[in-house]
């Protein structure tokens, strides 16, 4: 049983699959940091100097009870809280990573498509005789329609 753990385990796409899990995560934290950090805060200042963290709905008062100048305060005095702000933050930035994600995807099949044209167009099966026009094999010596001897 450990033998097959260990195969399984070291099998390629296994491997393949752990990286782009690791790159998966470490690319969710740019986005994270996209948004958070560089969107969002130009985005509340042209609705009025808002920031979309301080979002919530207070379910349940805290002690004090509220009301609260800012999310933290209110997490602070424990009041129950619904944080739809955070809640818009998260779409934003999965939208951009399912955009990202899109476009990565897109080019690459692109690039594979473009060398499968590159692999077809590489070894063409016929030619035109340059007498009669005709199209014949590319290993024939004589064209069969004129019977002109082909270079």
């Amino acid at each position: 049983m450990l033998k097959e753990f260990r195969n399984f385990a070291l099998r390629g796409n296994v491997m393949d699959m752990a990286v782009g899990i690791i790159i998966g995560a470490s690319f969710s934290t740019i986005v994270n940091s996209l948004v958070n950090d560089i969107l969002m805060p130009p985005l509340g200042w042209l609705l009025g100097g808002v920031d979309f963290e301080n979002f919530y709905l207070t379910v349940k008062p805290g002690t004090p009870i509220g009301p609260y100048a800012s999310l933290t305060a209110a997490q602070s005095a424990n009041a129950v809280t619904v944080n739809y702000g955070i809640f818009i933050n998260a779409i934003i930035s999965f939208l951009i990573v399912a955009l990202a994600m899109f476009l990565l995807i897109r080019a690459i099949n692109r690039l594979q498509e473009g060398n499968k044209k590159d692999q077809h167009a590489a070894a063409p099966s016929a030619r035109d005789c340059p007498y009669c026009f005709t199209s014949i094999s590319i290993q024939a010596t004589r064209c069969p329609n004129c019977t002109s001897k082909l270079d």
